[in-house]
């Protein structure tokens, strides 16, 4: 937010010197250099009028420095099924899948923006965060907290290039929880890439299109690339709505994102997919209708439908060919700064590949979770 800035005013009142003109010698002397001097201070006045002008227009823009981020946490319960011990059950997707009082991140991100060029440090420190870095290569302490580290370049107005480590272009929901209308995430966002490194060009190609080219390490491979092998992805754009094409290692994933308002109140995101690796993988498709009923809240509902080909080992491990119906009402509560999210979720298999309080094998999995989030 800018600092509001204090204006000083300054009133310049001329003497009146010529009144003394009809004295003497000595007294007309005086009155011509008071004169002068009168004239000097007006020079001096105006040059610090004009230079207060340029530092206030200064102070006024837009910092180029810029400091964001958020804090999770939260609650989760079971309804009917075993919440502790090794028979403690979740859902397969990620994140929110800790059981009672959990942790989820801190993230900070910190940016730089010039007229021209800028960088991106995100850091994700917690369960969530490390989750989200899970196969970072190196293992290292610096590679478990970066989310994102990336700087960029505008060419032009439309063009921009980007090299470093960005999350996904693939995908409706996002790592950081305050922009999903859900606290848990998807199987669809799950079970495709977080995270790349890389070098990708934006283009504005006018009339509300876009397209996005990228060069990339393969999926997860975040801090540096040991296989000497490339991904390449692909997105074309048009007023909201994305068509993403990403191949890795000999897989192969297309992926539709977007949405539309229904009334002022009322907007329906949509999410599909579908992954194909030598006859191994998942499609899908989630819906996510949401209805604001007023300035602080909003009910959000996400209806996905997932299933896996062969043992891809998302829904059951290595259960082939299953499916999954998840239905997750959330509801987002603003007090300021903090949202608070009640949760309710039923995922529904076509197999059973959850416990129930009996630990015998089920196919459905209810759960409650509470989530508390501030962004900065």
């Amino acid at each position: 937010m800018p600092i509001k800035k204090m204006r000083s005013v300054w009133q310049y009142t001329p003497r009146g010197y010529l009144r003394y003109l009809s004295f003497n010698a000595h007294a007309k002397q005086t009155n011509m250099t008071s004169v002068h001097f009168s004239k000097i201070a007006k020079k001096i006045f105006f040059t610090a009028c004009i230079a207060a002008t340029a530092v206030a227009s200064a102070q006024e823009e837009k910092p180029a420095l810029s400091l964001s981020g958020t804090i999770d946490t939260y609650f989760r319960n079971n309804l009917n099924a075993p919440n502790s011990g090794e028979n403690a059950q979740a859902p397969g997707s990620s994140f929110a899948n800790l059981n009672g009082f959990s942790l989820g991140m801190a993230n900070i991100v910190l940016g730089y923006e010039e007229e021209k060029v800028g960088f991106v440090a995100d850091l994700a420190f917690g369960p969530r965060g490390t989750d989200a870095i899970f196969n970072s290569p190196m293992n290292s302490a610096t590679g478990n907290i970066v989310n994102q580290l990336y700087a960029y370049w505008k060419v032009s107005d439309a063009v921009t290039l980007t090299l470093g480590n960005f999350n996904t272009f693939l995908g409706y929901e996002v790592i950081s929880p305050s922009v999903n209308v859900n606290y848990s995430t998807s199987y669809l966002f799950s079970y495709g890439p977080f995270s790349h490194t890389g070098l990708k060009a934006n283009f504005d190609l006018g009339g509300d299109f876009s397209a996005m080219l990228a060069v990339l390490n393969p999926t997860d491979l975040t801090e540096y690339n040991p296989t000497n092998t490339y991904a390449w992805g692909a997105q074309l754009g048009y007023k909201g709505q994305y068509i993403n094409l990403l191949s890795d290692n000999g897989g192969f994933e297309i992926d539709y994102t977007g949405g539309f308002d229904l009334s002022e109140s009322v907007y329906l995101g949509i999410n599909a997919a579908s992954y194909d690796n030598d006859g191994t993988g998942f499609s899908g498709v989630a819906l996510y209708p949401q209805f604001k009923t007023s300035e602080t809240f909003t009910l959000g509902l996400r209806g996905e439908y997932f299933a896996e080909s062969g043992a891809f080992g998302a829904i059951g491990g290595e259960a082939e060919d299953t499916s999954v119906l998840a239905l997750t009402l959330t509801g987002s509560s603003q007090i300021g700064n903090l949202i608070l999210k009640p949760e309710l979720r039923l995922d529904s298999a076509s197999q059973p590949v959850f416990l129930n309080n009996s630990l015998a094998a089920n196919k459905s999995l209810s759960s409650f979770v509470l989530a508390a989030i501030y962004a900065f």
